[in-house]
Formats: C-alpha cells, sequence, structure tokens
C-alpha cells in the first residue's frame, strides 16, 4: 500500500457513497443498506484486466445474488465510457464512476502500483464484501483479474 490511502479491515464501518452509473443515476451504499454488497473497484474499463474480471462477475452474477449478493463495480471512468463497456460486454450488474477517486481512496484503493516497469498512481483493483449491517466482511487489495470470482465464490461459500 501507499501514502495515498489506507486498508480497510474486517470488521470496519464500509464507507459510504454516492456515484453515478453508467445511466447518470445516482447509487449510494446506503441503498442497499440490508443486503450483502460486494464492491469491486477496477483500474480502467475496456481493459484486458478489467474486461476478465467484469465478465468473470456477469457470469457468475446468478449465484452469487442467489446467495444474497450484489455486485457493485468501481473505477474512475465516466459514466459514459462506462456504458458503453457495459453494453460491450453485456454487463447485468451496475458499474459506477468514480472520477475523483475519492470513493477508492477511502477504501483504500488508491494509491502506486507498477504497470509495464513504469510506477504510477491510481486505483487498485481491490474487492470489499460488505453485510447487511454495513460492516467489512471480507477485503482483499492486490487482486488477480484472472479467477478472481472463483476465488472469491470459494471465501463466500457461494
Amino acid at each position: 500500500m501507499s501514502e495515498y490511502s489506507t486498508p480497510l479491515t474486517v470488521g470496519q464501518k464500509a464507507p459510504d457513497f454516492s456515484l453515478q452509473d453508467a445511466n447518470g443515476n445516482t447509487v449510494s451504499l446506503a441503498d442497499q443498506a440490508g443486503k450483502n454488497v460486494i464492491v469491486y473497484f477496477y483500474p480502467k474499463a475496456a481493459t484486458p484486466g478489467c474486461t476478465t474480471e467484469a465478465c468473470d462477475f456477469r457470469d457468475n452474477l446468478n449465484s452469487l445474488q442467489g446467495a444474497g449478493y450484489t455486485v457493485l463495480g468501481i473505477s474512475p471512468d465516466q459514466p459514459e465510457d462506462i456504458a458503453k463497456f457495459a453494453a460491450d460486454e453485456s454487463l447485468n450488474f451496475p458499474l459506477l464512476s468514480d472520477p475523483d477517486n475519492n470513493v477508492a481512496k477511502a477504501y483504500g484503493s488508491y494509491g502506486e502500483k507498477n504497470i509495464n516497469g513504469n510506477t504510477i498512481v491510481g486505483t487498485l483493483r481491490s474487492t470489499a464484501v460488505v453485510d447487511a449491517e454495513g460492516t467489512i466482511s471480507h477485503i482483499e487489495y492486490g487482486v488477480d483479474a484472472q479467477g478472481h470470482v472463483a476465488r472469491l465464490r470459494e471465501t463466500l461459500g457461494v
């Protein structure tokens, strides 16, 4: 982790947020009160790793929903970019726009990363599971997009 944001831990209250979805509607964590929510952060729509991860959530959404989980994807992309991404990949869950990275920072999902030998600052691939009481029940940083949802389902017993 870097100095840019502080990681969350299991048992902490999940930071609330209100962000625009691909259609310009406001979605907040408070709207999900009483539900289990998987909040996953991805760096950029339509890039290979982010596409792999999003399609993995898409393909596993029925089993996650069947076990009582809602999925929300968050990136710094603008609503029009996430709308195109969602349409191109037939994504069936909300993608939210966090252009100023405030929500990523609140969740410890913003900082330095190394890409092709270059250090850059941005959204870090991570996943938080928020329980029905609004508490972090699982948190994962440095997520590998390939196979992430299968590993998450195993952790959650789904």
